[in-house]
């Protein structure tokens, strides 16, 4: 059952000493969403948000968070171009726990919507991206978050190549390309970086087609950067904005991120198989496989376009709309 924003408002006054909630009002999504929450407005005028998880995924999501939150202090937010949630406080509630935080202000955002151009938002999400993967990587080692080697970066995605190829559901067309890609010592020759790790268009708040802020650090940590630009690749323009704004700011530090950026979005559907035959979901099995069959034909049009050189087309911005909008319902 939802807790109310009336529930969430009372835990939120023994969560943050002295706050004064003069008015509370239900916040986010639909009732099968992950998390309750609610926006609250304090006497002074100040906004706050609380979250509370309603199941065990939610719930490692959240304390995640908010170890990077806390990762990310005062002076390695004066580094971003943008603000970042801060936490002011938690309540017990049952098994889990009730997090507040500080209101930051901006419009969502999704993929269909952002502009591309110079001065879009498209190329303010590229800088932004940019000044997070600009970030000094010592702070995320000396919290204790992930820190990985760019041949660490490789043998992950091997390793999603391997069980999906074991499913016997992905096209001989995919495995021969992933593994060329694979095998491209130029593509693996990069320099890893602070990444949040799980960004999309839901990622970004944003005003004046400027990014506010970014939400969502519950992957920080230091990995190959071309994951935080993956789920660009979709729509050509703004791919194109938000790649010319990235390598304005970060220069041509990294010639191929683009390429295995496309690399990962690929292996994005085998992991999206591989949680089907995971979860014995057919109906997202024969999501996945559909979707696989979609890249092969993209291949086969488009044969001069191989990872590793250039990319190729890949689904539309519906399709990958309709994509993310299975996942956050089934996972």
């Amino acid at each position: 059952m939802a807790r109310s924003h009336l529930t969430l408002a009372a835990l939120a006054t023994s969560a943050v000493p002295g706050l004064d909630v003069a008015g509370a009002a239900h916040f986010g999504g639909s009732e099968g969403g992950d998390f309750d929450a609610a926006l609250l407005t304090g006497r002074d005028g100040k906004h706050w948000i609380i979250r509370a998880p309603r199941n065990a995924r939610a719930e490692s999501e959240q304390s995640a968070d908010l170890v990077a939150l806390r990762a990310l202090s005062a002076g390695v937010r004066t580094r971003l171009p943008f603000s970042v949630s801060t936490f002011a406080g938690q309540a017990p509630l049952g098994s889990t726990r009730a997090f507040v935080y500080e209101f930051v202000y901006g419009a969502k955002v999704t993929l269909g919507s952002i502009g591309s151009g110079p001065d879009s938002l498209a190329s303010s999400i590229g800088s932004a991206i940019a000044a997070i993967h600009s970030l000094p990587t010592s702070f995320v080692a000396d919290a204790g978050l992930p820190v990985l080697t760019s041949g660490e970066c490789l043998r992950a995605a091997v390793t999603v190549m391997d069980r999906a190829a074991a499913t016997a559901l992905v096209p001989a067309a995919l495995i021969g390309r992933w593994e060329k890609a694979a095998e491209d010592t130029k593509l693996w020759q990069f320099q890893p970086t602070v990444i949040n790790g799980a960004v999309s268009a839901d990622s970004f708040l944003a005003a004046d087609d400027a990014v506010a802020s970014v939400l969502g650090w519950q992957e920080l940590r230091v990995s190959d950067p071309a994951r935080d630009l993956q789920w660009v690749l979709s729509n050509d323009p703004v791919a194109d904005s938000v790649f010319d704004a990235y390598s304005r700011a970060r220069g041509a530090t990294d010639r191929q991120v683009k390429q295995r950026a496309m690399f990962y979005a690929e292996l994005e559907v085998a992991k999206w198989l591989l949680h089907g035959t995971e979860t014995r979901n057919t109906e997202i099995v024969d999501d996945a496989v559909q979707m696989l069959t979609g890249l092969v034909d993209n291949i086969r049009n488009d044969v001069m376009n191989p990872i590793g050189t250039q990319t190729m087309p890949t689904m539309a911005v519906d399709e990958v709309e309709a994509f993310l909008a299975r996942s956050e319902r089934a996972v």
